[in-house]
């Protein structure tokens, strides 16, 4: 290994840490939500990386921020915390009432209607739309020296999670769909000073006509492709549709119809995204270290992506899966977690009240000076000797407890052979020194969309 790697490891950039704490002033309160509206990333202080547990208050409620692996832990396994519900107001009229925003009883009835559909059995089903997906990214790509790769991922990821879910490529009907999903994420999406304030997610709806006026075109779309495949049922399982028609609830009837439709919103909106932003950091992150680019590519090329047929051969790039591991430490697609307590409680000697506001940030778990050595640096060897980093107690880039990421080893996968076919096909670098910095809102994303420079490697794809 290059002593480089060791002795002097990449810290990319990371936004502004305030050097004391905005304060529990209203003037305080009213920065804090400033700040968040910009970015959900963009209040935290030095003593936030430093304590485990802090108290604060916001709006005259009370809350506490726990990095705690084991305090946070105990939150998001306890049914004593729910999802806020106004925490589902940026996303609810894209995705309705599907898994990603249900709760209590209808969450868990639908979360075990929709187990089969995530099975490893199912999602080595699902390899050879990744593949298409990843020849697909190459193609585009080629003969450019200069690509805006966010944009790139954007549209090989939704075209991996429309084949998967319809047979479907990123056209027609698809077509549509990206350009809803993107203009939605890169807007609509995005948290208001008015959803901190708000209390529920239907409360100040006319604030929300540029949500809900493209809700209702995407959902009408999902509809049509449903429709289609009613009409038109394949012989045999192809996709995740197939699968989720044939799904029962627990007492042995179809899934209604609004149901099928809120479900593959849900997997649409939230699975494309993720792993996009899962796939611009780490290309972001290799290019800003060529030396692990290169090593990642070695294991790539030895062992072609196009050449996947199950799970088992993904375990021919170990440092690649490493990479994606601490890309997801270093820049976890969903930046905080936030739950409301229903009962009374102590966490980590701390009062808990009725209606008191728990935070869970990844971001900071992920970034704590008690929690990781080296805790801002890139480096993903790491993870090679972890066979479940998501076991790892201050690693929750999926979430932890009931409510774990369903779709985890779906992105995984997905990601997995998108990057190998980048990397198989070209040398990636930055045609600036400009640093792109994340800004966290529904996901993290970066603070703009730097130009890649791409070298071809002049091997078959």
């Amino acid at each position: 290994m290059d002593a480089s790697v060791l002795t002097a490891p990449l810290i990319p950039p990371a936004p502004k840490v305030h050097p004391k704490p905005l304060g529990p002033e209203l003037f305080g309160q009213l920065r804090v939500a400033w700040e968040m509206g910009r970015s959900l990333v963009g209040a935290y202080s030095e003593d936030d990386f430093e304590n485990l547990v802090t108290p604060y208050v916001f709006m005259g409620s009370p809350g506490l921020v726990v990095s705690d692996p084991t305090a946070a832990r105990q939150v998001l396994t306890s049914p004593n915390y729910l999802r806020p519900v106004k925490a589902s107001r940026p996303l609810k009229p894209l995705v309705g009432e599907g898994l990603l925003l249900s709760e209590g009883e209808t969450w868990r009835r639908q979360r075990k209607s929709l187990a089969p559909v995530f099975t490893p059995a199912a999602t080595g089903g699902l390899l050879p739309h990744f593949v298409a997906a990843g020849a697909g990214l190459v193609e585009a790509l080629a003969g450019q020296d200069r690509a805006n790769l966010a944009q790139a991922f954007h549209h090989a990821t939704l075209d991996a999670v429309l084949r998967a879910l319809f047979s479907r490529r990123a056209d027609a009907e698809g077509a549509l769909l990206a350009d809803l999903a993107r203009r939605y994420m890169e807007g609509p999406a995005h948290f208001k000073l008015l959803d901190f304030v708000s209390r529920g997610a239907d409360d100040l709806i006319f604030m929300d006509g540029d949500r809900r006026a493209m809700g209702r075109r995407w959902l009408h779309t999902v509809d049509a492709l449903i429709a289609e495949r009613r009409a038109h049922p394949h012989a045999q399982v192809r996709d995740m549709l197939d699968r989720l028609l044939a799904a029962r609830d627990e007492e042995g009837a179809p899934l209604p119809d609004q149901e099928i439709r809120d479900q593959c919103s849900s997997m649409l909106a939230a699975g494309f995204e993720t792993t996009s932003r899962l796939l611009f950091w780490a290309a972001y992150l290799l290019a800003l270290d060529p030396a692990t680019q290169t090593r990642v590519r070695a294991e790539v090329t030895a062992f072609p992506a196009q050449q996947v047929s199950s799970l088992d051969d993904l375990k021919a790039w170990p440092l690649l899966r490493s990479v994606l591991f601490e890309t997801l430490r270093l820049y976890p697609a969903a930046p905080l977690i936030a739950r409301a307590a229903r009962g009374a409680d102590t966490v980590m000697g701390c009062e808990v009240v009725p209606g008191c506001m728990i935070t869970i940030s990844p971001w900071l778990m992920h970034r704590h000076r008690k929690l990781w050595d080296a805790p801002t640096a890139f480096r993903p060897e790491r993870f090679i000797d972890q066979a479940h980093p998501w076991g790892m107690e201050a690693f929750i880039p999926f979430g932890a407890g009931p409510r774990v990421c369903i779709g985890a080893g779906f992105a995984l996968a997905e990601a997995q052979i998108v990057l190998a076919s980048l990397l198989q096909r070209f040398q990636i670098g930055l045609d600036s020194d400009r640093p792109v910095l994340p800004k966290a809102s529904i996901t993290l994303g970066p603070d703009h969309e730097p130009v890649f420079a791409l070298t071809p490697l002049n091997r078959a794809a």
